[in-house]
Formats: structure tokens, sequence, C-alpha cells
């Protein structure tokens, strides 16, 4: 493996360019806006094309485009990296040059599309975008950006060719981002990556600059995405859509002449086609999932291993998984020996794997997943049954779920029977994929509602807010005052599925994905407590409580009404549209009312 012919190599995010490079870039382009647009009139903008640099656009959704090659002296190699300013530290490009070629043993002739996930290298700035933050919030929380995480999206390409030593064509195309659209980073690799092969690098430079020229990936909106002739319409979730609807972006009469791929979901895939092999079984994968449990999928090539993980991973929505998962695992990883070690209990992971070593090297992980062949729609592949971990030897080991694991949950023969009659009705995958995802969804709204309605109960009454006093706290979670909850108001108000749910629970409360659940819900809630303690606030009459108390005391209110204003705008909070103007104007009666070199202090401390 090597690195060649890169730029920008080292450290450091890329966010907004430095002054040097700004400068250089505005010298040589200037901003982009789309044709015959301006950034007023373009309904789409959000603040791009005006004050932005140039690549702030295409930075808003991806970090970076590589180009990676196989050099018979060399190994895999890093061709290119696009724009030439990226960065990306040697490690991250090693991982990127190994991550994106199937392992030779997959036997990928012809075009192949998966995805990975990697971890971003310590020391790198945390946020890339400050535009990607300020949308983040409106997101589906299983959409949210992990800073910690880059997805590699890859079109793979391999093909005879008597003029090259090796006998083989063989390169990937891979787009970098924060973003977990897998669905809609595929789609566009379909569009640009077939005629990149033909073109190279004047075709990827054009469409690196379509991309650039994008609206922000803002949640809720209709999108219109241009890229190298073709017209894109998309729409991302947002966090106040109902559950399970996918808001299909249909259409209009006017204006979509020029449409030409309509995305009904950006991060979907079909959930059907990668249960398929195992649907009598998916009650016990979606337990598996919701619990943290390590789990590894072995596969025979990353698209069947990325699609399967990306699956499972999507199969307890809307709760996230907190966990790590990477959707395409290699031996030359840089997390290989962490999560290989048998020194230790295998770590809460998902992996997906296709060399045959790692049917060895994880022999002793407790939950393993053996996929044949994924098949087109309308083939349904023999189901695989529940076997022994001793029974898997080597990669080439029959087909099936290999573990100990006892479900908790009776198995609901309904959603089995159902799918097995869209089988042989010959019922399409789409359709298939419906009724599983609105299975999962039920299945995992029926077990959160009662932990939602017992922690809404930690909230302190609204009464008990003065403002006056701090915010009061959250209530503690008590897992046994939970448990008590569970007799009249558990997920037998809305499942049918009988079995062991306190079991389930009590397994489910010492996992990482209810710790990373309650933090959030914390964190919100402890927000809330702030927004409402604000809005307390400003309903009083401030002006009369100075007359009432001295200037030092006027003075320190002041300061702490400036700082509440800070705090709101910083972490965004959940306060009424009118509550910071009030609060504004309350701070500048105050101000007015001191004397004159008091106001000039206070008028310089902070922004009101």
């Amino acid at each position: 493996m090597a690195l060649r012919g890169l730029a920008g190599s080292g450290p450091g995010s890329r966010g907004p360019l430095d002054q040097a490079v700004a400068a250089d870039e505005k010298r040589e382009a200037p901003a982009v806006v789309a044709a015959g647009a301006t950034p007023e009139d373009d309904e789409e903008d959000d603040g791009r094309g005006r004050g932005l640099l140039r690549w702030d656009g295409f930075s808003a959704w991806l970090h970076c485009v590589c180009v990676v090659g196989f050099d018979l002296e060399l190994g895999q190699a890093v061709e290119v990296i696009y724009p030439q300013h990226s960065k990306l530290t040697d490690k991250e490009k090693t991982n990127i040059c190994y991550l994106s070629f199937p392992d030779s043993n997959s036997g990928c002739l012809g075009d192949t599309q998966f995805c990975f996930r990697f971890r971003q290298s310590s020391g790198r700035r945390v946020s890339l975008h400050c535009l990607l933050d300020q949308f983040d919030k409106d997101l589906p929380v299983y959409l949210k950006k992990d800073p910690a995480y880059f997805y590699g999206y890859v079109y793979f390409r391999q093909v005879r060719d008597k003029t090259l030593k090796r006998g083989y064509f063989q390169k990937s195309l891979v787009l970098i981002s924060k973003l977990p659209y897998i669905h809609f980073f595929h789609t566009v690799l379909k569009q640009i990556a077939p005629e990149y092969f033909e073109k190279n690098e004047p075709y990827l430079e054009a469409a690196c600059n379509d991309v650039d020229r994008w609206p922000a990936p803002v949640p809720g909106k209709t999108l219109h995405l241009p890229i190298m002739g073709v017209v894109m319409k998309v729409r991302i979730p947002t966090c106040h859509d109902k559950p399970g609807t996918t808001q299909i972006v249909q259409l209009t009469q006017q204006g979509d002449t020029l449409i030409s791929v309509i995305l009904p979901t950006v991060h979907e895939v079909d959930l059907f086609r990668c249960f398929c092999p195992v649907f009598l079984h998916s009650q016990m994968l979606w337990e598996l999932v919701l619990l943290g449990e390590p789990l590894v999928v072995m596969a025979p090539s990353p698209s069947e291993s990325s699609e399967t993980v990306l699956a499972l991973v999507n199969c307890i929505s809307p709760l996230k998984y907190f966990s790590d998962f990477r959707p395409y695992f290699t031996i030359h990883d840089s997390e290989f020996k962490e999560y290989t070690t048998r020194t230790q209990a295998p770590p809460s992971v998902i992996l997906g794997v296709t060399n045959p070593f790692f049917a060895k090297t994880l022999q002793h992980w407790p939950h393993i997943i053996r996929i044949g062949d994924l098949k087109p729609a309308g083939e349904i592949p023999k189901q695989v049954k529940v076997k022994k971990l001793k029974n898997l030897k080597t990669l080439d080991s029959k087909p099936g779920v290999y573990t100990s694991y006892k479900p908790y949950l009776n198995r609901d023969e309904e959603i089995i029977k159902q799918l097995q009659k869209g089988v042989q009705q010959k019922r399409p995958s789409e359709a298939q994929s419906v009724i599983l995802r609105r299975y999962f969804l039920e299945l995992t709204q029926s077990f959160i509602i009662p932990l939602e309605r017992y922690v809404a109960s930690l909230m302190p009454l609204q009464k008990s807010i003065s403002p006056w006093k701090s915010p009061p706290q959250l209530r503690q979670f008590l897992p046994e005052e939970f448990m008590k909850t569970l007799e009249k108001t558990g997920p037998q108000l809305t499942s049918r599925i009988k079995g062991d749910w306190i079991g389930l629970y009590r397994h489910f409360l010492k996992s990482p994905n209810f710790d990373g659940w309650f933090k959030t819900r914390r964190k919100e809630m402890t927000q809330k407590l702030e927004a409402l303690h604000l809005e307390a606030l400003c309903e009083e009459d401030l002006l009369l409580w100075t007359q009432k108390h001295t200037e030092v005391e006027t003075v320190d209110l002041v300061l702490k009404l400036k700082n509440k204003l800070l705090q709101a705008d910083r972490e965004r909070l959940p306060v009424k549209p009118d509550t910071m103007e009030k609060l504004r104007t309350h701070i500048d009666a105050i101000i007015l009312a001191l004397p004159e070199d008091l106001q000039g202090i206070l008028l310089k401390t902070g922004t009101t």
C-alpha cells in the first residue's frame, strides 16, 4: 500500500479555509452561484453564495473525493484527493486505501458499490463546517453526524485490460463525508463514476464544482441538486417528521421538467433484501442490536456486508444505535487489533467482514451472521438456521446465525406469515421492506414508550420554576421505580408480543444504547428547564425589581441576564420566538436606568 500524488496531507480539519488559501482561491475562482440565479432570488440558497468562501458549499456535503488505484509495485494508492486543499492525515489515507478495495477473495468483477466507516484521527478539530452544526439540531437523532467518524462511499471498477501488466483495470472513486446519507451518495456515484472512469480528472473537477453550487443540506426542505447534467430532487428528514413515514418528493407541474432523479429516501437501505436470508430470526437480531451486543456479519462481498450492517443499525430506528459499527472492516483497519484481541471481551460493535481470516480471528465473538450472496428482488434464498458457535470453523461454513443467545421475547409468527405470503405472491422487495420496517418501528416504539413516559415524569412541575432561583434539577432515574411502572403501562399496551419484557429492559439499561439515549433525553429536558426559566424571567417586572435593590445587585442581574442570552444562543435553547427579544428589551431598560458611567461599561460588556 502506498500514498502518492497527494495534496494537503497532515492533521487539521477542512472547515473554512485559512486566510492564505482563501486569498489564493479568491484570485483563482470567485464564489460560485447556480447559473441564472442570485443569492437573493434562489429560495434554496440559505446563505450559500454570499459571504461564504469557494468550497464552503462543497464541504457542507462532502469532506473530499478520493481516487484509489492499484499499482503493481506499491499496492493500493491514493492517486487523487479533490479539492486539493482537503486535509487527511496519513492514518486516514491508509484506512481509505484499504477500505476502498474489496478483499481479493471477493472476486468482484465489473462495478461494485459499497460503504465503509472509519474513525477520524485524534487531534483534528471536531467541527468540519459551521453550517452542518446548525442543521444538525433539526435532524432525527439517528441521522445526526458523529464528529468522531467519516463515511466512505465507494464505486469500485474491476475489468479485464490486457494492456496492463496485471491484466485488470482496478480503481475506486470514493466520496468522504460526515453525512450518513447512504442511498443519496450511492445515487450520486452511479451518476458520475462510470463517466469519470472514461474522462478522468477534468470530469471529477467539474462534478465537484457542481456540488459546490448545491444549496446547504437543510432538513425538511425539498432540494434540487444538479450534477453533470442530471438534477436530483431530495428531501432530508427532520426530527419533526412522524416516525415511519417517508415524505416522498413528488414531481410538481411547474419547473420540474429538468428533474432526472427523485429520491424517496436519502439514508434507507433495502431492508427486506438484507434481512431476507434471516427473516425468521429478524426479531432476535433486533434484540441483539437493541442491546448493543458484539455482532459480526460475514459476507461474500463488501456490498453485502455493508448493506447488511446498515440494515441492522437501521432496524432499531427511531432509536439511535450508539455503539460503533463498521459496514466493511478489513485486517488492515487501524482498529483491527483493538477489535479482535482475545485479552478482553469483544466490544459493543457491529462489524461487516469478507476476509476468510476473520472466521478464525473472530471465533470468540458471541454472535455471528454468515450470509451467502444476496439474491435480486423476487428470488428468496433458503432460510438460514440458528447454529452453535463451535460449528463455525471457516468462512466456507454454511450460512446461518451462529449464537447461543436465547431471545427474551417470543417470536412473532404473524410477521413471518405476512412476509412468507409476500414471497409466494411475488410481492416486490420494496413493499416487503415497508412491512418489515413498520414491524421494527412498532416493536421499537412499544419498547421505548414506557421509558419515555417514565423519563417525562422525572421533569419538575412548571410551577416549581422560580425566576429568582436556579432552574430545578431533574429527578434521578431509578431502575426499580421504572420497572414498577411496567405492570400498568408496559409494552403490553401496544404490542401483541409476549415474553420476558422485564428481562429485556434490565439488559437494555446496562447497554450503550440506553446510556446514549438517556444522555440525549436528559440534555433535552435540562435545556427545556433552562428555556422555561428564561421565559419566567421575561414575565417579571425586572425594572421594578431593580428599584428595590442596590446598584451592585442590579449590575449582577444584568451580567447574569446577558450570560443567559449567550447560553440560549450557544445551546439553541427551545425558547419561544419573542422571549429573546423581550429579554434584550429588559436588559436595555435596566441599563438605561443606571448612572451614565455604569451604562457605558455594561453596554460594552457582552452582547445584548
